[in-house]
């Protein structure tokens, strides 16, 4: 009988126990507001301020999450007010320093019409045909190289901030309605449903 009964207490525990979930909160509001801030760091139109070494990073996501847990099934969420992105890690700041100083480069071609900013929160290759095959190649090479720092900075974002890699589309779309919103007059954009138009 006294077997028996640690038996049930064991599996009644482990149901308890299984019973509690922790599901973030996705920062949506904080992410924007910091996608905003890097766009615009990156486009020139912000000076990029200088942080001194010694100085701390802002908290990640977890040292502002507030959790609530009970013996029954429930959900702990992060309240968006309290949240703090971090996007100030020295991986962050050397590929917003990267993105900034190639988009100088990239400026012509999206001028020209020959590249956009795509759905996806990248840059594609629209309409290359008036470039000479040396202007080809070198949007060719800056393109490549500004969307791999891109795809680098939101899974730096998404990993500074424990988001779960799951997260990375939602910093992609995040980003790509930053890109889209700011870009400017004359720049190719692609909407949701993939056809492009000019801002």
């Amino acid at each position: 009988m006294m077997k028996r009964s640690k038996i049930l207490l064991g599996l009644f525990t482990l149901f308890l126990v299984s019973c509690v979930t922790v599901n973030l909160y996705f920062p949506s509001g904080a992410i924007q507001k910091a996608a905003d801030q890097i766009v615009d760091e990156e486009q020139g139109k912000v000076k990029v301020q200088e942080k001194k070494s010694d100085q701390k990073p802002q908290s990640s996501i977890m040292q502002n999450t507030v959790f609530t847990v009970s013996f029954s099934p429930s959900e702990a969420y992060a309240a968006e007010g309290d949240v703090d992105i971090n996007v100030s890690t020295p991986a962050i700041r050397t590929l917003r320093d990267s993105l900034r100083d190639r988009f100088q480069l990239l400026k012509p071609y999206l001028d020209k019409g020959a590249v956009g900013q795509n759905s996806g929160g990248y840059l594609e290759i629209r309409d290359a045909s008036p470039l000479t095959l040396k202007e080809k190649a070198e949007l060719n090479m800056l393109v490549d190289k500004q969307n791999k720092d891109r795809r680098t900075l939101y899974e730096e974002i998404v990993r500074a901030n424990k988001l779960g890699s799951d997260s990375i589309p939602k910093v992609e779309k995040i980003f790509a309605k930053s890109r889209s919103e700011k870009a400017q007059p004359g720049w190719w954009i692609q909407q949701e449903n993939g056809q492009w138009v000019k801002k």
